[in-house]
């Protein structure tokens, strides 16, 4: 046999690699999407790495921390694949037994997830291992003939096209839920939105709409890919401390008394001066009229909420009860069934907490249980619980922004969720504090726009902001990362006027 070039066996690596993970996607696309290969090894890498690192990557991506995520994974297959084929250009073993380990990676790290369906990534390592000796072995023929060469490529080059083709074919067999989506939009009782009322942002001052539309809606995760849910499938248990388990289907809860609230949201992500923050208009069944329905026993003081991919979060029960708390199972979301990336068929709503301890979407479970059971993220150090911290943030001027000297309008928003927002100021360049105009106030469960004139000569400038609750409680001027329960602090930006 003689040696393989070094473009062949790097060829050869990236070929079995990625038809491995075509393979594996397209048994996944047969039963569940989250199994597939790299999503499995990604959830659980995403479950092990420390709290830290994924506050640091959502600060430095942001919403598109999973493509970050996912784009990272694939730079790495590929070098470990290129790697297996120059180490094999003599000898097939060196390279069969790293993809062979990378797809025992993938083995263990299926089995370690909620769904525990490892048939995927064993289809995986058989077929990457199966592809890199066989086209090692094609590869590796001494090429005298034009004959011999053109067999490697046309072989090499059916193989790239089943491969393709295996991926697209896994991909159109995970999309399932736009037809259930279809369906309940029919189903939807028409009640209508709380009205908002004149004057309730300043959007032509800088700052956002009031409702958020569901495209520009944050979304922050642990799902890789968003969980396959059909409505006419979906049930949950509610159990645990209870008198009575109550078993619901998503027909249940459309003939229950519905509620529609306009909510902001928050997570608990957000940097000061953030933008994973949204409003929106949810319509659901009230969350106290199971739990009383239900019958909670004395000593109870929690509810786990448990989504389809295993992420659970904890809710107090006192607050859950409150009667003016609002806390919704909610399926509708500004008019239109929730959409996929937001927990269709079902996901909860609880104004005033942070989503980590409260909104838990692709919802499947809820247990009344004691705070001796840890939910995901307290079991990573989070603190049990996230009452939203009042916040304001500078919308415009954008920050190193170039501005006419003279009238300045500032504008941003501010948020205290079920406390509500009674005054917002601001200082410029360390002077005084000046009282900002707020707009009319749509409700204390949602966020309040805000906007200042101010006289500024030409130079640089730094401004800073400050919300009051609606207890006369300022917001923490401290500064504070998001771990364990909420960033704090001022947000301010320099701009120059001229």
């Amino acid at each position: 046999m003689t040696s393989l070039s070094r473009g062949r066996a790097a060829a050869i690596g990236l070929i079995a690699a990625g038809s491995a993970l075509a393979a594996g996607h397209l048994v996944a696309g047969f039963g569940d999407p989250r199994t597939s290969p790299p999503v499995a090894v990604g959830g659980a890498f995403i479950d092990l790495v420390p709290p830290g690192v994924k506050e640091f990557a959502v600060a430095l991506f942001g919403t598109a921390d999973k493509i970050a995520l996912l784009t990272g994974m694939g730079v790495v297959i590929a070098a470990l694949a290129v790697t297996a084929g120059l180490l094999s250009r003599h000898r097939v073993l060196p390279g069969a037994l790293i993809i062979g380990a990378f797809g025992l990676v993938g083995i263990a790290a299926a089995l370690s997830r909620p769904e525990g369906a490892a048939l995927p990534a064993v289809v995986s390592l058989i077929v990457g291992v199966g592809v890199f000796t066989g086209l090692h072995r094609l590869g590796g023929r001494p090429a005298t003939t034009e004959f011999e060469r053109r067999r490697f490529l046309a072989t090499s080059g059916l193989v790239v096209v089943g491969a393709g083709l295996a991926g697209i074919a896994g991909t159109a067999k995970q999309s399932s839920t736009a037809t259930s989506q279809q369906q309940v939009a029919a189903r939807l009782p028409k009640l209508p939105a709380p009205a908002i009322p004149p004057g309730a942002d300043f959007v032509a001052d800088g700052t956002p709409p009031f409702v958020t539309p569901n495209r520009d809606f944050y979304r922050i995760d642990t799902a890789l890919v968003v969980p396959r849910l059909r409505a006419e499938d979906w049930r949950l248990r509610l159990h645990g401390m209870v008198e009575r388990e109550l078993d619901l289907s998503f027909a249940d809860l459309l003939a229950r008394r519905l509620e529609s609230r306009t909510i902001t949201l928050a997570c608990v992500s957000n940097e000061v001066g953030g933008n994973l923050i949204s409003t929106a208009h949810f319509v659901g069944v009230p969350v106290r009229d199971l739990l009383l329905e239900a019958g909670v026993r004395p000593g109870a003081q929690q509810l786990i909420t448990t989504s389809t991919d295993g992420y659970s979060a904890g809710t107090p029960v006192d607050l859950l009860l409150e009667p003016d708390r609002g806390a919704l199972l909610a399926f509708e979301m500004n008019g239109e069934p929730l959409p996929a990336q937001h927990g269709f068929p079902v996901r909860m709503v609880v104004p005033g907490l942070y989503g980590y301890v409260s909104a838990t979407k692709w919802l499947v479970d809820a247990e009344v249980t004691t705070f001796d059971r840890q939910a995901y993220w307290q079991q990573r150090g989070w603190s049990r619980f996230g009452p939203i911290k009042t916040q304001s943030r500078i919308d415009r001027p954008q920050r190193g922004a170039q501005v006419p000297a003279g009238q300045v309008t500032v504008a941003g928003i501010a948020w205290a969720q079920h406390t509500g927002i009674d005054a917002v100021h601001v200082r410029v360049d360390g002077g005084p504090w000046q009282p900002a105009e707020l707009a009319t106030e749509a409700g204390r469960d949602t966020w309040r726009m805000w906007r200042a004139r101010l006289d500024l000569p030409p130079g640089e400038h730094v401004v800073q902001c400050r919300a009051t609750d609606r207890t006369g409680t300022p917001q923490t001027e401290t500064r504070r990362g998001v771990v364990p329960d909420g960033a704090t602090g001022l947000h301010e930006i320099t701009f120059r006027c001229g």
